[in-house]
């Protein structure tokens, strides 16, 4: 299920303005070109930015996401008919023949069900061709990434045009072993009206990641650090073989 972030349509046609740094990014652009891609699936697509990025670049992208809002917010971009959207999940793709697929930002972390997760993997594995790459970061437990979750660190106030100032934070509600709770609270000056968004990630550490890519039939050919988070985030690149 979608958090209320990607599928409430308010805060989905917000979210590339309350969220513009997407920095992060630029290493899964790299890989792309590194890897020779020309066909990519983007897993959690959200509101498309990654997948226009790559498709504004020549690549052939098909974008899926089971958040609806995020996925017509993406519809409507520019440049979006380049872009093969669909709204579901990687458990139930249609046929594919990609070089790479991609699981950017929280969107690993937020498949938390066992058998959800695996069925993510078993997806991408089938959608890639032999000697395919599947590349998704994972963050450290050992960082303790939930311990900055606060709201006197995260509070902003964002500018939105047509919007107004939104007021925003996030609360950290409970850590349940690997599992870790937040909620994230937006505030619409010009209406007062208060919406929050509740999210759930699973922190899996390294081995742990290496053994459901192993049963899936992947092999891991590289762990890498993420470029802008140094120490804080397992990259992990796998291949179809």
């Amino acid at each position: 299920m979608a958090d209320e972030e990607f599928g409430d349509p308010r805060l989905a046609a917000l979210y590339d303005r309350l969220e513009p740094g997407r920095g992060d990014l630029d290493a899964y652009l790299r890989m792309a070109q590194e890897f020779g891609a020309l066909r990519v699936l983007d897993i959690g697509c959200g509101t498309g930015v990654f997948a226009l990025l790559l498709a504004a670049r020549g690549v052939e992208v098909v974008g899926v996401d089971p958040a609806l809002a995020s996925v017509e917010v993406a519809r409507a971009k520019p440049g979006a008919g380049k872009v093969r959207w669909i709204h579901g999940d990687a458990t139930a793709l249609p046929p594919l023949r990609v070089d790479l697929a991609t699981m950017t930002a929280n969107v690993a972390q937020a498949i938390t069900g066992p058998c959800a997760w695996r069925g993510t993997l078993r997806g991408a594995f089938g959608a890639l061709r032999p000697g395919g790459r599947l590349v998704f970061e994972t963050r450290d437990p050992a960082a303790r990434a939930w311990e900055g979750w606060t709201r006197e660190r995260s509070r902003r106030v964002t500018r939105v045009p047509g919007a107004g100032s939104v007021e925003s934070w996030v609360d950290l509600v409970a850590v349940d072993g690997p599992l870790v709770s937040l909620r994230w609270t937006y505030v619409f000056a010009a209406d007062g009206q208060v919406l929050t968004s509740d999210s759930t990630l699973r922190f899996r550490e390294r081995e742990e990641v290496g053994r459901d890519l192993a049963a899936c039939g992947f092999a891991v050919e590289e762990v890498r650090d993420a470029p802008d988070r140094p120490g804080r985030e397992f990259v992990f690149v796998a291949r179809r073989p």
